[in-house]
């Protein structure tokens, strides 16, 4: 990505920019956060790129702009390009049944009262089966098990789904023997749909999902940095020890390569390389003469695919705040991508149109077509992530100018 001389050409303030380092530089020299790269384009152009802090605060070794980041669940938008890809060589169909990849879902049942505190699991049979539509919009009926209710979550603990030594093909069959929190199309449920989709994704390429994110992604989009692993341990940011615990907070080794190839939460990357990934989202689709998608393929991605009909399950405005993709904030979801749908709604800057997500991590980006804008926050910093995905809303709009 190229980079401006001067972000004024672009339309951005510098000294409005400077706000931005000020406030996260002031919050590293609290011990708040350890350290953080910020990044903001616009019109194609790189205008605002710091490094501030540490790597790692407690081996005294400082970030830099080339820092590599664990980016969580900000790999489910890498899984869903995939998907897409996929589905514009006709290897397989959004309205298609999940079973059709992943023949142990053919016979799932469904929760009764999945978010009640029951005693004892009862299930009922499904209304219609899950598509890869549902994968790609979290309305499976699948979840994470801290955001289940009490039954579902034991259930999903004692099978271990979430197990860094299991293949995904493991998972889903783990996944095949237990109830959906909710009836597929019912409900938009966080959960490991994503990494179920990763699943179809290998099963429709006949290849890993390292290997085709790496090959048909990454490589044609130069991102040198952005997959699964395993990175030099001196390029990787580390999470500063939590003063309450005396612990840093769990993340993945990154030195070591990972078993699970998750779909929805084991990518690393730089914001150098996440920005190009954005570029070639906030392009239809293409980037220096290579295209991955469609533009109207784009535009299906970045659409709400969420009814009027469409519960939110009671975990998420807990878990996004003014973030979460509910109507009274103006914000749905499309096919990887929280979608913003409304003006005014939402306490946070943005356009109608434009698409974002985060990781538990403490990373976070959005795309707004309108200001032909992306912006992009890598921290390692899950405890206080809210906050600082809220800052970075606030701080990039009120540097634009014109």
């Amino acid at each position: 990505m190229p980079q401006v001389d001067k972000p004024e050409h672009v339309g951005l303030s510098s000294q409005r920019l400077q706000r931005i380092r000020d406030a996260l530089q002031a919050d590293i020299d609290k011990g708040l956060v350890a350290g953080a790269v910020a990044l903001i384009a616009r019109r194609g152009k790189i205008a605002f790129l710091e490094a501030l802090g540490y790597r790692d605060r407690e081996a005294g070794a400082t970030i830099a702009t080339d820092t590599i980041f664990r980016t969580a669940s900000m790999t489910k938008p890498f899984t869903s390009v995939a998907a897409m890809m996929l589905a514009e060589e006709g290897k397989l169909l959004l309205a298609d049944p999940v079973s059709r990849y992943i023949p142990e879902f053919a016979n799932l049942k469904v929760a009764v009262d999945s978010d009640g505190e029951a005693k004892t699991l009862t299930t009922e049979a499904l209304r219609r089966e899950m598509t890869v539509q549902d994968l790609l919009r979290h309305t499976s009926g699948l979840t994470y098990a801290h955001l289940a209710g009490p039954q579902i979550k034991r259930a999903y603990e004692a099978a271990n789904v979430v197990d860094e030594k299991q293949t995904n093909a493991d998972m889903v069959a783990k996944l095949g023997n237990l109830p959906l929190a909710y009836q597929p199309g019912s409900t938009w449920q966080y959960g490991v749909s994503t990494d179920v989709l990763g699943r179809v994704v290998e099963v429709a390429s006949g290849m890993g999902l390292d290997r085709f994110i790496s090959e048909r992604i990454s490589k044609p989009l130069g991102l040198d940095n952005a997959g699964f692993g395993p990175i030099d341990a001196a390029r990787s940011a580390q999470p500063q020890i939590d003063q309450a615990s005396g612990k840093r907070p769990p993340m993945r080794d990154t030195a070591v390569c990972p078993n699970w190839i998750s779909g929805g939460s084991g990518m690393l990357s730089t914001a150098g390389d996440y920005v190009r990934f954005c570029q070639m989202l906030l392009n239809g689709g293409e980037l220096g003469g290579m295209r991955l998608l469609s533009p109207a393929t784009v535009a299906l991605m970045t659409s709400d695919h969420l009814t009027p009909e469409t519960r939110r399950s009671p975990s998420t405005p807990i878990l996004f705040g003014a973030l979460a993709p509910m109507p009274h904030l103006g914000l749905g979801f499309g096919l990887g991508f929280a979608v913003r749908t409304h003006a005014g709604r939402n306490p946070l800057p943005g356009s109608v149109g434009d698409f974002s997500w985060s990781g538990v991590s403490g990373t976070y980006f959005w795309i707004d077509p309108q200001q032909q804008l992306i912006a992009i926050l890598m921290m390692q910093a899950p405890i206080q992530r809210m906050h600082y995905r809220y800052l970075m809303r606030t701080m990039t709009y009120q540097a634009i100018v014109e």
